[in-house]
């Protein structure tokens, strides 16, 4: 498997609902631990996993060709608006 780089930087949607939800937890604890540790590192990387989930498009998959995105979800979740509860 190789890394594109020019690939990398095309947005497209290859987080998963599920992925995105663990994406969700583990940027937001990031940043609340960086929050008590004062540590600035991870506070951006603890950003940008949330960032990744919000949007569903990770650059490191797309450079990979690499998708989580179950072809059974349905197709107002995979636009990055869905209306989920």
């Amino acid at each position: 498997m190789s890394f594109d780089i020019k690939r990398a930087l095309h947005k497209e949607v290859n987080i998963g609902l599920k992925e995105r939800q663990i994406r969700y937890w583990a940027g937001s604890t990031l940043l609340l631990i960086s929050v008590f540790l004062g540590n600035i590192a991870l506070l951006f990387l603890g950003g940008f996993v949330v960032y990744t989930a919000f949007s569903r498009w990770c650059p490191a998959y797309s450079g990979l060709n690499k998708s989580t995105v179950d072809p059974n979800e349905p197709p107002a979740a995979t636009c990055g608006h869905s209306h989920e509860h």
